[in-house]
């Protein structure tokens, strides 16, 4: 299935460029991590996320404040409801870039955090025993040219799931991908 996702029901920027520490803290947070997910589909109210996340409301306001004041969200409309007025919320960009503009990684420990939000979020194998090599670790001894073009051909299968139409009442599938530079030594030749 190609063609490009719907955008969500409100309108948003492509690309925001994370780059600030709150920023790179808010979505530390694997329930202000849950609700940036949810929110690319559509907007939502605390209490409609609060049910979906199974949280109490006031804790998932708390989270959404959060988010707001880090820029990552936004109030997208309003409804009034009897005497209260209902706000709901939206991403404020459909992705969020969390690479440096000099091409640097960001911290390590964000991106132990990113895996550990992955980990927390990880549900299993496929229940219909569909999948069974959902994931691989593998290493390679290549020159840096040879990583980079790797990486840009698995950022082009990574456009090409996020480009997936969605499908209400269907499981949400994640995709996670990362060529990244080891600490791993070389064996030394034998004398």
């Amino acid at each position: 299935m190609s063609g490009r996702r719907s955008k969500p029901d409100y309108e948003l920027d492509e690309v925001l460029g994370v780059r600030d520490p709150e920023q790179f803290k808010a979505v530390g947070d694997p329930t202000r991590h849950r609700i940036i997910i949810l929110l690319s589909e559509k907007a939502a109210t605390t209490s409609q996320l609060a049910e979906a996340l199974e949280r109490p409301k006031g804790s998932v306001g708390h989270h959404l404040k959060v988010l707001e004041d880090a820029g990552l969200i936004r109030v997208v409309r309003t409804r009034q409801v009897r005497a209260m007025t209902e706000k709901y919320y939206g991403r404020t960009a459909r992705f969020f870039d969390f690479g440096d503009p000099e091409g640097r990684m960001p911290e390590k420990e964000f991106i132990v955090d990113f895996f550990r939000q992955v980990m927390d979020e990880y549900e299993g194998p496929d229940p219909d025993g569909e999948f069974s090599d959902l994931q691989a670790l593998r290493h390679a001894r290549i020159p840096a040219s040879e990583a980079r073009e790797f990486q840009k051909r698995v950022a082009k299968l990574a456009e090409e799931f996020d480009g997936m139409e969605s499908v209400a009442g269907e499981r949400v599938y994640g995709f996670l991908y990362q060529v990244y530079l080891t600490d791993l030594p070389e064996i030394p030749e034998e004398y």
